[in-house]
């Protein structure tokens, strides 16, 4: 159903159909302008030979008409001609025709009827004109259309073959006229996957410069890709230019608490300067993760991307991070093997903090799982808690840089832990999902093999 939705798949069948449709109105006008050529001659003969025996009559009368038509037939041949020339009193007075048709009219104009003509044994296909003359006699003068309609049906017999022929020929443009416009649209679509994975200095390619609406189309793209670029470049550098100046005033701020904190007695005073230190701290791993977000989309660490052993890494992971989730009530499992070019360090902390938010949300006594499967051209690697979870129309939001739910409020925290991993599988090539454990959430992060 979807193949019978794609736009590939109705433009092909556009250009199959107007194809087939020109070419068939081609044909058929053909056939029309022949047929009809066939029958204006055929009438133009036979319209001619009776205005010559309407004026050979004018001249030798009707004995003299009567004796000139068997020598007319005899130079005209006996294959074409078709005459009846018929007293007042309908007996025959000459022609090749016997009788006169009933259904004829002894005055009328161009018509076709199935005749016989002396000395033939079958009827035959005569287009027919008729006059009466002064003295009441009547002449019917025909031309045989026998050929003409034999050459109809060949021309029609030529219109089908010639339609299977199309048929084939159409199904061929129609698949290179496709094929061009999907592959100029899919090098635009990669460009625009490149650039959402964070290569914003990528651009779509123009083939040529005739500037057709595939180059129009390249150019304003390209335009509006180098500004983004700048924009993100601009606000990226005051990003990191004020995380970087931040961290310098934090970071003495907190060696002045701990100075402080060695230097006065007052339990009041040393532990407000501890929950000053605990802030700073936080502030300091803040800058930090938001840093580290930026330049996982900016693409920075791409080029420092390594084949590991994934259920290896998990299992240091657990081993790590055992004590404390066992401290706080949790049992950590880990679970499967699978390998894939990824920045250690990175992957290695955004799945310690998913970690870190399954210990803080989960439910205390509860497990939190650790899971990498192996598939199709792709591992994922699974985090899975028993807590609330989060609901399907606030995923997106979580997601977000600092997205904390109200529920959360009240857990520390600032927000980054499911940015970090985003911009992470972002980072690889992958994707972030949001699953629902029932009850917990299990977060899944897709990365290429």
């Amino acid at each position: 159903m979807r193949l019978l939705r794609s736009s590939s798949l109705r433009f092909f069948a556009l250009v199959f159909a107007v194809q087939l449709v020109l070419a068939g109105s081609l044909l058929l006008f053909v056939r029309y302008v022949i047929a009809d050529e066939l029958e204006r001659s055929s009438q133009a003969l036979a319209e001619a030979l009776r205005d010559d025996f309407v004026a050979d009559w004018r001249e030798e009368g009707t004995a003299g008409l009567r004796k000139l038509i068997p020598s007319r037939l005899a130079s005209l041949g006996a294959h074409d001609a078709a005459v009846l020339f018929d007293d007042p009193d309908g007996n025959h007075l000459a022609g090749n025709i016997a009788d006169w048709p009933p259904p004829v009219a002894f005055r009328s104009g161009w018509q076709v009827y199935t005749l016989y003509r002396m000395g033939r044994a079958t009827p035959e296909r005569i287009g027919i004109v008729t006059t009466s003359l002064p003295d009441g006699s009547h002449l019917l003068v025909g031309h045989v259309i026998e050929r003409d309609l034999h050459i109809r049906r060949l021309t029609g017999e030529a219109l089908v073959a010639a339609l299977s022929l199309t048929i084939p020929l159409a199904l061929l443009g129609a698949v290179v006229a496709t094929r061009v416009v999907t592959s100029r649209v899919e090098r635009i679509a990669e460009t625009a996957r490149a650039v959402a994975q964070g290569e914003l200095s990528r651009r779509v390619p123009v083939e040529d410069e005739t500037g057709d609406a595939f180059a129009e189309l390249a150019g304003a793209i390209n335009l509006m890709l180098g500004r983004i670029e700048a924009l993100v470049s601009e606000l990226r550098m005051v990003t990191d230019s004020l995380a970087h100046d931040l961290r310098s005033p934090l970071t003495r701020l907190r060696a002045t608490v701990e100075r402080a904190m060695r230097e006065t007695g007052d339990e009041a005073a040393l532990g407000a300067l501890e929950r000053v230190s605990a802030e700073a701290e936080t502030l300091l791993a803040m800058l930090t993760t938001a840093l580290e977000i930026s330049r996982a989309e900016a693409g920075i660490g791409r080029d420092r991307l390594i084949d590991t052993d994934l259920g290896r890494m998990i299992e240091d992971l657990v081993e790590m991070y055992g004590p404390l989730a066992e401290e706080r009530g949790f049992s950590l499992q880990a679970e499967g093997s699978a390998r894939a070019p990824v920045h250690r360090e990175l992957l290695g902390q955004a799945i310690a903090n998913l970690v870190d938010n399954a210990m803080k949300y989960g439910r205390p006594g509860g497990a939190i799982g650790l899971t990498v499967t192996a598939e199709e051209g792709a591992v994922a690697i699974r985090v899975e808690d028993d807590g609330p979870g989060i609901p399907a129309d606030r995923r997106e939001e979580a997601l977000r840089r600092f997205g904390r739910l109200d529920p959360a409020r009240s857990v520390s925290g600032a927000g980054l832990g499911l940015s970090l991993a985003a911009a992470v599988a972002r980072l690889h090539g992958g994707t972030i999902t949001l699953g629902d454990r029932a009850p917990g959430l299990a977060v899944t992060l897709r990365l290429p093999a």
